[in-house]
């Protein structure tokens, strides 16, 4: 399988080259040359397996003999060695929870395939793992290469924008993992790490890799879970939307089979997809914070894969995908109503997912659907125990990073200064 560049100037690279390099070198990101469907017989096979055996069939499927089978498959079941349940809460709709790996974070899903694809395919030079994070991204990726060897992690993430929980995550790991507090907000983050990705001088003495979305190895195994929606047929997903790999995922999913009728694209008040599903017209612009800090977005990176799935035609997108976006006091109110209706606790990603949910379903009284629960509610206590009045009992595994010391390295939005502190870590 090759893989092409979304702005089709760069040459098609190997899986390998793809994995390693990130984005192509005209600037686009890769996508698979073609997405053969898997026969109808065999989706619906898969919708009854776990991530990790669907991660061994859709996984050969885009690799192609990139990887053996039988080396896939040991690699995706030690990475994806947790649970990932679909969980009825009404007669209509269902939960994806995709939060149960060791960062309670579905950026588990991710990061620990792609970590295990790096070191596979490493020859032992010695690798930096750069990464951008507006929450659980840079949690995610710094426990999975959390002591690899020949490999160290730079995770940036807006200084003061982030919960305790989730900075705990990065900044307490220590080793081969530096957590570095930028004075900006996520787009700071993410324009560096793009900056220092531009920088070939950098690059001749300093091996990079991201591990954002915008990377192969991270984008893929996502793929894998938005099959287990599938034992809903038809069914409407709502997707939790930020820098849109997750979304973007969900789209290649459907290509290779899998029978969902569409996709919500639920985001918060950064809301620049919804828009241009809206009007037309893509304008980013500043990212706003809010309590749904993982999707404080306002440039989205896989933005420019959608738009290159569906030959920039923005009405066969609109029949696939219906934006939504809602406010802070809209998502505080609804983890509070849903907590108390139904017994469900939400996290504000899971409660803007329900919410595009629940407004698609109220406009097709016949559908059932499934949102997207991408995180722990104890993740976010600063804005769910309020929302519900009472504690949120914190796993063991947060306690731990709590308790931990943090070590963490404070820096200007400034790429000179990025770029000495890469040279030097």
């Amino acid at each position: 399988m090759r893989w092409l560049s979304t702005r089709g100037a760069a040459p098609p690279a190997s899986f390998i080259d793809a994995l390693f390099s990130g984005a192509a070198p005209d600037g686009g990101l890769y996508l698979p040359e073609r997405l053969d469907p898997l026969p109808p017989a065999r989706v619906r096979e898969l919708t009854g397996f776990t991530a990790a055996e669907i991660g061994a069939v859709v996984g050969a499927q885009l690799l192609d003999g990139d990887i053996s089978p039988e080396e896939l498959s040991a690699l995706v079941s030690d990475a994806l060695n947790f649970p990932i349940p679909l969980v009825q809460v009404t007669d209509r709709a269902w939960a994806l929870e995709l939060f149960h790996g060791p960062t309670l974070a579905f950026k588990d899903v991710g990061a620990r395939v792609q970590a295990r694809l790096l070191h596979h395919f490493t020859d032992g030079t010695p690798l930096t793992i750069l990464v951008a994070t507006s929450g659980d991204t840079g949690s995610a990726v710094a426990q999975a290469f959390h002591g690899v060897p020949d490999t160290r992690v730079v995770v940036l993430y807006p200084r003061g924008q982030v919960s305790d929980v989730q900075e705990a995550q990065m900044a307490s790991l220590g080793g081969n993992i530096l957590a570095v507090a930028v004075d900006g907000t996520f787009d700071d983050c993410q324009r560096l790490v793009k900056q220092a990705f531009a920088d070939d001088q950098l690059r001749t003495h300093v091996w990079l890799t991201p591990a954002n979305s915008i990377n192969v190895g991270r984008l893929l195994p996502q793929v894998f879970y938005h099959f287990i929606p599938g034992r809903i047929p038809d069914a409407i997903v709502s997707v939790p939307s930020g820098n849109f790999g997750n979304l973007t995922a969900g789209l290649i999913a459907r290509r290779l089979g899998v029978p969902v009728s569409r996709f919500i694209a639920a985001t918060n008040v950064n809301d620049v997809v919804p828009e241009y599903l809206r009007t037309g017209r893509y304008e980013p612009r500043a990212s706003v914070r809010t309590v749904a800090n993982a999707m404080d977005v306002g440039a989205p990176n896989n933005f420019e894969r959608m738009q290159t799935l569906y030959g920039g035609d923005i009405e066969a997108l609109r029949r696939d995908v219906s934006g939504a976006a809602y406010d802070d006091a809209r998502v505080v109110a609804e983890i509070s109503r849903v907590y108390r209706q139904h017994g469900y606790l939400l996290d504000p990603h899971g409660a803007i997912a329900w919410l595009g949910l629940q407004d698609a379903l109220a406009q097709a009284p016949d559908a059932k659907g499934v949102f997207l629960a991408t995180a722990h509610p104890a993740k976010f206590r600063e804005v769910v125990e309020p929302a519900i009045g009472r504690t949120v009992p914190l796993p063991d595994v947060l306690e731990e990073a709590l308790a931990r010391p943090r070590i963490s390295r404070n820096l200007a939005a400034s790429y000179p200064d990025l770029e000495s502190l890469l040279r030097e870590f």
